[in-house]
């Protein structure tokens, strides 16, 4: 499955005429925790990623904006929160799944996301408290009333258009208790169905979904399924209260109009193109591209993904796929195909963080992929951000003229 290391895919694209690298954050370019507010960017990536502008964005289910922002590890990063608005080093591409758009200078914008559907989603963060609060003491008696509200205040991400909740501190109280763990998963499943019932009784019937994290893909009616705790993989850890439209895949299409209008003059899908009004189907999204976009006009796209999985159906019954960076690596890895282009899929191993996943180490790539799996990756980096970053920042150099 594996084609490529990363020095020749150095060689590949540091002289690439139209690159266009599409990369995740969270598990690729800084460890994956248990808290997100303990994250931190380096700032020699930060510089490398500036020196990549027009060849660059970010696709992430995190938030650009808030104090859980990536905006916040950048300015720390770079030790005073005016450089990054001065000298343009934000971090650009979409965030939230999609709905939150952001340039080099950290503005930002919900392209076709409502009045009403905010105002929902900034009353969520206190719902979930409210309903995990209720929820969890039978689940985790043993926590007192203090231990309770703190660990309710450390699950809820109180992100602003994709609240979420994080099971990872709860995982760490109860290490290979499977029955519980997958307790836990039951209950954050019911909570946020709880929201969704909320959001319909408010007239936003057709406004947010549930993104699982990690998933095992989705069931007949389109619903991300849960990958239940085992004793060697804790499975699904969030669930995030998201906008409908915003996947990934769907996000992929607007970066690459958004790249296209910047080259050209012109965005082959309208000024106005954003996830909310975009098609949803896989094979709608290629037919776009193909009836859009001239062949000398699609760039050369590199995807960089982490959260890929897939698992042995229980029915017996061929594999459940699933990832949150599934959808737009396979897009990406398609368009490639259908254009005739070297697309490249590069998936970073993040089980070295401190939240337990598949590793890559052992060369198997048990629980990742499968060997009928379309999705096939040019490059896997075992070292983890680490070794992805090394090899970011030198492909920036070398693109700059700059030694390594």
């Amino acid at each position: 499955m594996v084609r490529m290391d990363l020095a020749s895919l150095h060689h590949e694209l540091v002289t690439s005429s139209d690159l266009l690298i599409v990369q995740d954050l969270d598990g690729v370019c800084m460890p994956l925790v248990k808290d997100p507010l303990t994250r931190s960017l380096a700032a020699d990536y930060v510089h490398a990623a500036g020196r990549l502008r027009g060849s660059f964005f970010v696709l992430t289910n995190g938030e650009h904006e808030g104090h859980r922002g990536v905006n916040r590890l950048v300015e720390t990063a770079l030790g005073d929160p005016a450089i990054a608005r001065r000298e343009g080093l934000y971090l650009p591409g979409l965030a939230a799944g999609g709905v939150q758009l952001q340039d080099e200078f950290g503005t930002i914008t919900h392209p076709g996301v409502s009045e009403a559907e905010m105002h929902f989603l900034a009353s969520v963060p206190a719902r979930m408290k409210d309903l995990m609060s209720s929820m969890l003491p039978p689940l985790m008696p043993e926590l007192g009333e203090v231990e309770l509200a703190d660990e309710v205040e450390k699950a809820v991400l109180d992100t602003q258009v994709s609240p979420t909740i994080n099971l990872n501190s709860l995982f760490s109280r109860l290490p290979g208790d499977v029955d519980r763990q997958r307790q836990l998963q039951s209950m954050l499943q019911l909570l946020m169905q709880q929201l969704m019932t909320m959001a319909v009784a408010e007239g936003l019937q057709d406004s947010f979904f549930l993104h699982v994290a990690p998933n095992l893909g989705r069931d007949a009616g389109g619903c991300e399924l849960l990958k239940p705790s085992t004793e060697s993989d804790v499975g699904s850890t969030d669930i995030q209260f998201m906008l409908r439209g915003a996947i990934k895949e769907v996000g992929l299409l607007v970066l690459i109009n958004r790249h296209i209008a910047a080259r050209t003059g012109k965005a082959p899908f309208g000024d106005d193109f954003n996830v909310r009004t975009a098609p949803q189907d896989h094979e709608a999204l290629l037919a776009l591209c193909r009836n859009r976009i001239p062949a000398d006009q699609m760039p050369h796209l590199v995807g960089v993904g982490d959260t890929v999985t897939s698992t042995i159906n229980p029915s017996g019954d061929g594999w459940l796929r699933g990832g949150s960076d599934r959808g737009f690596l396979t897009l990406l890895q398609e368009l490639g195909r259908s254009y005739g282009h070297q697309n490249r899929v590069v998936l970073v191993d993040s089980s070295g963080g401190e939240v337990d996943r598949p590793s890559l180490r052992n060369g198997t790539l048990e629980g990742i992929s499968d060997p009928e799996d379309p999705l096939q990756f040019d490059v896997c980096v075992p070292g983890g951000p680490d070794a992805y970053v090394t090899w970011f920042n030198g492909l920036a150099a070398a693109r700059n003229g700059l030694p390594l």
